[in-house]
């Protein structure tokens, strides 16, 4: 099984574009790759969601696959009841898991917010996908003032269910980082005990697939695994 886990500490995080970083690497690297957006909430139907953001990222080749959309920008168990559309089922996620997993060297699985959010009926969460799967996690997190704190809660959230996370990246990292941002860098590998695999610089998601291609692979493949980054399975 070749399936990770794409969570966050929060919402707005960058988990998208982390996301299009990763399986631009395993492109790069010539694996073949899946992502599984279970629920996307905020969009209409007909409308792009963050699925067509990886794919203009990645510059296509990626197979892509949605399960549930609610249009209010909420929680997905609660974006589901309000406007009276099924709710999503963690055995539908794990199917579609496993099937593109069979199909693909790397599926990529992307939740919604953080790592406690309820996706669906049952109140199950992005962390019981990849406990029941077996998958580790990548944490995207926020560059500021309290992302150790939501860090540290997000790993040990993650371990109490026996979900291994394979690292930290920093979502957005600005381009003139403060005092905050710098300490939190240099601090949360010793606060959260997962490495940090890297960070992507802010406007990352705004690119071309070319220069996109080169800034993950510099961020983020750089000096490690000849498959990109180690949390790659």
């Amino acid at each position: 099984m070749s399936i990770l886990v794409v969570t966050g500490t929060s919402t707005d995080v960058g988990k998208t574009v982390v996301t299009a970083a990763l399986a631009s690497l395993a492109l790069q690297s010539g694996r073949s790759v899946a992502v599984l957006k279970p629920a996307q909430t905020g969009v209409e139907p007909g409308e792009p969601g963050d699925l067509a953001e990886i794919d203009r990222l990645t510059g296509g080749g990626v197979t892509l696959a949605e399960l549930a959309r609610y249009p209010d920008p909420l929680a997905p168990d609660t974006a589901a009841r309000r406007s009276g559309r099924p709710l999503l089922t963690i055995d539908a996620v794990l199917a579609r898991a496993r099937e593109l997993d069979a199909a693909h060297d790397l599926t990529l699985i992307e939740g919604a917010g953080g790592v406690l959010v309820r996706l669906g009926a049952g109140n199950f969460t992005v962390r019981d996908v990849a406990a029941e799967l077996g998958a580790p996690a990548v944490l995207v997190a926020a560059a500021g003032l309290g992302t150790l704190n939501h860090c540290a809660l997000s790993v040990e959230a993650l371990a109490h269910r026996g979900v291994r996370c394979s690292g930290l990246v920093i979502g957005s990292w600005p381009d003139q980082p403060g005092l905050a941002e710098r300490c939190n860098r240099d601090d949360l590998v010793s606060v959260t005990g997962v490495p940090l695999l890297g960070s992507l610089p802010a406007g990352s998601g705004s690119l071309g697939p070319g220069e996109f291609a080169r800034v993950a692979s510099s961020e983020l493949g750089e000096s490690r695994s000849p498959v990109g980054v180690d949390c790659l399975p």
